[in-house]
């Protein structure tokens, strides 16, 4: 944040994680000319690790929008211009509207800069809509005068409509490179549908196509459109960017540089299921959720505690290994922005209740896309559980930094030897990957047999703990 003057403050795009150097501003919730308090949410932004809201920390008008939605700005860049002190001194020409200037003493249409300009977001589109939404971009003075001039028709009479759609419906015909306007709305009372831009981009995919060339042998056109409804269309293309890029790039980075082992054991879960059905019943855990990745997680920290060592993390610039006296339990989560991997804060030190409330609240704010850059920083040990999706078990790469990672399979009825007879029990499979630079075969083992352990005898939760 800067002062441009006593009147307008500026808002600068914040590092909202630990060295994140540039985030794409998603949504905007504010738009010139409306009145912001301090802490109020102005817009929304994806980083490398996650969504998150962004809050402006004075009071005023909003003056300027320095970029459009979808627009990717480094850190320490200004997004937002505020005036602190509106009706003081005369105003800016950029915050008059049509409804405030005369019609007979509007201002000439400002030279177009040279390139493609930014749009300011809610007023329309650019010239050549149909090219693809720019990755960077620079702030472009007078932004919010060239919208207001962009609303007025060819003789600057009258205000042009806004064609109605909702905030993803937009976001789609920008990556779609679809002018809003130009589409026919189906929906209730004239708004505009995801079928409607999908019509109106499959034509315009059809003329973007040089004669004789079909549309699936177009690599331009298949970059250009990201998502077809077209039933012939044979390659849909995604950018990869955000969480997705991030996590790409960090399981490169992992499975390249630490050595990884994987041990495998099957174990009869039969005890624990029992346990779970058990304690949803109890007055203690009244309103937590209370399921088997509950139990398993306690097992893993009783293992941690009982083999500490291997709760650590190699240091290669400072050749030193160190060791973690805290368990920061990371959950592996798949969300709608990929994979993410949030962790439970000293994990260690809380109790059966604690774990579980704990283990809710991450679930779902990951749901909901709100998980903070700070929630997946710090962790030391992970769990993924790849059972959810009926998979006995894998083999996982671990998160960068952490020394080991614990996937869980599905749990099945099989049978069992239980007591010298062939016996249906519960039954699954424990996958345990880790640093071997840290954790020798025998420490692994030892973690893993631990784990297994308690799963089968639960009351060792209370004898080891």
């Amino acid at each position: 944040m800067t002062e441009t003057s006593a009147r307008f403050r500026e808002f600068k795009m914040p590092d909202v994680g630990e060295g994140l150097t540039e985030a794409e501003i998603l949504k905007w919730y504010v738009q010139p000319g409306d009145t912001v308090t301090d802490g109020q949410v102005v817009c929304e932004v994806e980083t490398a690790k996650a969504a998150v809201e962004l809050p402006i920390p004075f009071d005023g008008v909003v003056h300027e929008l320095r970029f459009p939605e979808g627009t990717t700005v480094d850190v320490g860049e200004v997004i937002i211009s505020v005036d602190v002190a509106p009706g003081s001194g005369e105003p800016a020409p950029e915050a008059a509207t049509p409804a405030q200037t005369p019609v007979a003493e509007a201002p000439a249409e400002p030279e177009k800069p040279k390139g493609r300009q930014p749009v300011l977001v809610g007023y329309g589109v650019a010239e050549s809509s149909t090219k693809r939404r720019p990755r960077k971009g620079a702030p472009v003075p007078g932004q919010a005068t060239a919208a207001v001039q962009a609303e007025l028709n060819g003789n600057g009479s009258a205000p042009v409509a806004r064609p109605l759609a909702k905030p993803p419906v937009r976001k789609l015909a920008k990556d779609l490179g679809i002018d809003l306007a130009n589409v026919v709305p189906t929906g209730p009372d004239g708004v505009i549908t995801r079928e409607d831009v999908h019509a109106a981009a499959a034509p315009a995919a059809e003329q973007a196509a040089p004669t004789g060339v079909s549309r699936e042998t177009t690599p331009a056109l298949a970059a250009a459109v990201v998502a077809s409804a077209s039933s012939d269309a044979r390659e849909t293309r995604i950018p990869i960017k955000g969480v997705r890029k991030a996590t790409a790039q960090a399981m490169i980075g992992s499975a390249f540089t630490a050595p990884h082992v994987t041990e495998f054991v099957t174990v009869d879960v039969t005890r624990t299921m029992k346990l779970v059905e058990e304690l949803k019943g109890d007055k203690e855990m009244a309103g937590l959720r209370v399921n088997p990745l509950l139990i398993i997680a306690k097992a893993l920290l009783v293992a941690i505690k009982r083999n500490p060592d291997v709760n650590a993390s190699w240091d290669e610039a400072a050749q030193e290994i160190v060791l973690k006296h805290y368990v920061n339990l990371g959950i592996a989560a798949a969300t709608p922005r990929g994979l993410i991997v949030p962790n439970i804060k000293d994990a260690h030190d809380k109790t059966l209740p604690q774990l579980a409330a704990a283990l809710g609240d991450l679930v779902a704010t990951a749901r909901e896309g709100k998980t903070s850059p700070a929630a997946m920083q710090g962790g030391t040990v992970t769990i993924t559980n790849v059972g959810v999706f009926g998979v006995d078990t894998g083999t996982p790469i671990l998160n960068p930094g952490e020394s080991a990672i614990l996937a869980i399979g599905a749990i099945k009825l099989q049978p069992w030897v239980h007591k010298g007879k062939v016996k249906p029990r519960q039954v699954t499979t424990l996958a345990l990957s880790f640093d071997h630079r840290l954790v020798d075969g025998e420490l692994g083992s030892k973690v893993l047999a631990d784990v297994a352990a308690i799963l089968e005898q639960p009351k060792r939760l209370i004898t080891w703990a």
